[in-house]
């Protein structure tokens, strides 16, 4: 039977953070503890407008343009329009099941080579072998946040001159949970060679300085903006993410709508209807305190876990840190990641799943093991979120960070 397979599925395997999060429930069914540092999801609920937009809604139960309710990309252009200064309309957006979804259509449209930073989410490179692309993954150092420069970028696309190439950058960025600094040089060097960008802004809502920047003000006619609900609004089970196409991309965007017809025709009604509200409505407020809560976790675990054994760059935005573990102890990162778990009960993805070499003691933190609705209910009127509040309504992360500080110490 596994002849039937194609040679070039064989040499997948299931995605690493969905992978993480099965064997977390599984051991927490054998009843042991377990702090959930490896799966990243908001802990936060959906605002209560949007779900309530979404009982109202259920009825719809018609398909929808495979290109996505024109309400909601028409919200989701004004949108755009308010917070990056663009001048998109309805047609430049498309709805997707996710944004992971529309990223593997444009993997499987694309004629050229994928340039990929390292550290890079975990889905991209996969998705590229399978999109038969070639990939060329370029090393960061914590140094420059964990982005490429322009100069790498360059020295690779000079090789071959003739080809296209198509970058992907993911800011704030996930695994590192770091902004990039350097857009205008890469803006500058994608369009001195045309390069596709591909800018996965899907954390942006959650930095934690006042506004992020998009590559997309350096580049924008070669820039797809890639963003949905998973991460701000609480919603990744709601699996609605888009892509927002500069019309000098006209032709990709068709090419998409006609993958779209033949994979996932359109995605779901009622959550089409209902995320209309998610982007028309203020949710300003909600924002505000989910970031809060989240940048004064992410500081506590930086702080707490910085060290000459532990070496970590500062949260600016998401929820994830990666710290480097200095030991001579393991071969790989995954090994260690497996002594972590079994000796501590702290569940973390290896540096090697985002694009790094096995013998770098790297590691994927998130800092979401903790109820966001509670937090959220009991704070609401709390100016300052001090180590007591983290205590009472975050306590798994503080004691998954000490546990994790007394293995690095003693190893």
């Amino acid at each position: 039977m596994n002849k039937m397979i194609k040679d070039i599925v064989k040499k997948l395997k299931p995605s690493a953070t969905l992978q993480i999060n099965e064997e977390t429930k599984r051991l927490q069914d054998q009843g042991k503890k377990v702090y959930k540092f490896g799966f990243g999801q908001s802990p936060f609920p959906v605002p209560e407008i949007v779900r309530n937009e979404l009982i109202n809604n259920v009825h719809q139960n018609k398909y929808l343009p495979m290109q996505g309710l024109i309400e909601l990309r028409e919200a989701v252009a004004v949108y755009l329009n308010k917070k990056s200064k663009k001048k998109f309309r309805a047609d430049n957006i498309i709805i997707g099941p996710g944004t992971k979804e529309l990223m593997f259509l444009l993997h499987i449209l694309f004629e050229g080579d994928i340039l990929l930073p390292v550290p890079s989410w975990v889905s991209y490179g996969p998705q590229a072998i399978l999109g038969r692309n070639k990939v060329h993954w370029i090393e960061t150092t914590s140094s420059n946040n964990w982005f490429p420069t322009a100069q790498q970028i360059e020295n690779i696309v000079q090789l071959n001159k003739n080809k296209n190439h198509l970058l992907f950058l993911n800011s704030p960025n996930n695994p590192s949970g770091t902004i990039c600094k350097n857009l205008n040089d890469l803006g500058n060097v994608a369009k001195k060679y045309n390069i596709l960008i591909l800018s996965d802004e899907i954390y942006s809502e959650l930095s934690f300085s006042d506004e992020c920047d998009s590559i997309s003000n350096y580049n924008p006619e070669g820039t797809i903006i890639s963003t949905g609900l998973s991460k701000w609004c609480g919603a990744g089970g709601w699996r609605l993410g888009f892509f927002a196409i500069p019309d000098s991309l006209k032709n990709i965007k068709n090419s998409l709508k006609i993958l779209a017809s033949e994979s996932f025709t359109s995605v779901n009604s009622p959550i089409q209807y209902a995320s209309i509200s998610a982007f028309t409505k203020d949710h300003s407020n909600y924002v505000k305190r989910t970031k809060k809560i989240l940048k004064e976790i992410g500081m506590y675990v930086y702080e707490n876990l910085k060290s000459n054994k532990i070496l970590i760059n500062k949260p600016e935005g998401g929820f994830y840190l990666m710290p480097e573990f200095i030991n001579n102890k393991f071969q790989t990162s995954s090994e260690m990641c497996k002594s972590i778990i079994n000796e501590t009960g702290v569940a973390l993805l290896p540096g090697s799943e985002f694009g790094f070499s096995e013998n770098k003691m790297l590691a994927r933190l998130s800092f979401t093991d903790f109820d966001g609705e509670k937090f959220l209910n009991n704070t609401s009127g709390c100016k300052e979120i001090n180590q007591d509040i983290l205590s009472k309504f975050a306590p798994n992360v503080l004691e998954g960070v000490s546990k994790l500080k007394n293995w690095a110490e003693n190893i």
